[in-house]
């Protein structure tokens, strides 16, 4: 177990870096350490195949996934990326979405994807034999409420109630009710066939208070850091998650194909 002078040390060199470096992060900037996946509950928009197969496990780095069976993945050296749906979330309805910023989000996406896919694939723009079909939704999209959050800051000692305030409501630990969310749906379809040979689907929420203690005091205080500077900002954690995802498919991806058999 940690000792409570770690943890104090690492909030301590927190709040250092927030004093000295401000509380903004440059624009698309991933921080890492500042989002967490929360799949209790997967959104059913009817754009999933098969959602009961959904489980977690692999590589799926807190994604809830299921794949075909005796599928040659080795075969897919091409990727079609379709276009980004979107499925409003009713949860969402109190932080309304500028439709400049979902513009900007989804070519933000595009190419985050672009960016992971191209060294370890072809991207095309049709299907084919040797295609990998992928398409995407966004089910539920929602702003940080960043008034919220620095109401939340400016009453003294806020933030001891508000960093517990995510694991006891069953929520990530670190994350607030007004924290951003971001959800997606992935489908994946043969390009010959049209066979859908695997589906994935995750949610991701901002974390405020994130310190990974099993880094030690400065990697604690740079997650810490990264996730306050992030919920002062509307966006950030959505940007977080499609790198999140967008890093975590190509990775998989080339899994699937060098796997033996």
């Amino acid at each position: 177990m940690k000792s409570t002078s770690l943890a104090t040390r690492a909030l301590l060199c927190a709040a250092s870096l927030v004093l000295f470096a401000g509380c903004s992060t440059p624009a698309g900037a991933p921080s890492a350490g500042s989002i967490a996946s929360d799949n209790r509950q997967v959104s059913q928009v009817g754009f999933l195949s098969a959602p009961a197969r959904l489980k977690a496990g692999g590589s799926a780095e807190g994604a809830l996934c299921w794949k075909q069976a005796d599928v040659d993945w080795k075969k897919y050296d091409k990727v079609m990326i379709e276009r980004i749906q979107l499925f409003l979330d009713a949860k969402g309805a109190d932080r309304p979405i500028d439709p400049t910023d979902l513009k900007a989000l989804i070519d933000y996406f595009d190419a985050a994807l672009a960016k992971n896919i191209a060294p370890i694939a072809t991207l095309v723009d049709a299907p084919g034999p040797g295609v990998l079909r992928v398409r995407l939704a966004l089910t539920s999209l929602i702003p940080t409420n960043t008034a919220q959050s620095l109401a939340g800051t400016a009453i003294p000692y806020g933030f001891i109630a508000e960093a517990g305030a995510g694991a006891a409501s069953g929520r990530p630990a670190g994350s607030t009710p007004y924290m951003g969310q971001t959800g997606l749906q992935a489908q994946f379809r043969d390009g010959a066939t049209g066979e859908v040979v695997g589906e994935c689907a995750d949610t991701t929420i901002g974390l405020k208070y994130a310190a990974d203690l099993d880094r030690g005091a400065a990697g604690a205080a740079q997650a810490w850091l990264n996730g306050y500077s992030s919920s002062f900002t509307s966006w950030n954690y959505a940007q977080d998650a499609f790198n999140k995802w967008s890093a975590a498919f190509a990775r998989r991806l080339v899994e699937l194909r060098s796997a033996p058999g």
